[in-house]
């Protein structure tokens, strides 16, 4: 699509890693250290909707970037990985993506409930 920021961004970000189907970069807008995307090459806006190889193969770049990330840096002590899909969930760019974030222990208050902090009063429970 032309006009998509993820579509064009071979333009203007050089690929951490890559396969057929889908690659990673820097988050432009880091929540930690480390925070990366692996973005779908074709265009696409709903995870769901890409066909099941596609899928695999992202995921697959999802472990390779953990990987990488791991030993770039010994002090990351978990993950949170997401994928928001449709503007309810927060997404903005309509283009998958599937954020991997380093975490650090300390890099929060209290980090219990990880990805339900999504919605802060459920995060706790």
């Amino acid at each position: 699509m032309e006009d998509c920021v993820f579509c064009n961004i071979k333009k203007t970000k050089k690929f951490i890693i890559e396969n057929k189907w889908a690659f990673a970069v820097k988050d432009s807008y880091p929540v930690t250290k480390g925070h990366t995307l692996i973005i779908s090459k074709r265009h696409e806006s709903d995870f769901f909707n890409l066909p099941e190889e596609e899928k695999t193969e992202a995921l697959k770049l999802v472990v390779k970037m953990k990987e990488r990330l791991l030993l770039k840096d010994a002090n990351i002590d978990g993950f949170n990985i997401g994928i928001n899909i449709g503007r309810a969930s927060g997404q903005t760019v309509p283009h998958v993506h599937i954020h991997i974030i380093p975490r650090r222990r300390g890099d929060c208050k209290d980090p219990t409930g990880g990805v339900r902090g999504v919605i802060p009063e459920k995060q706790a429970y």
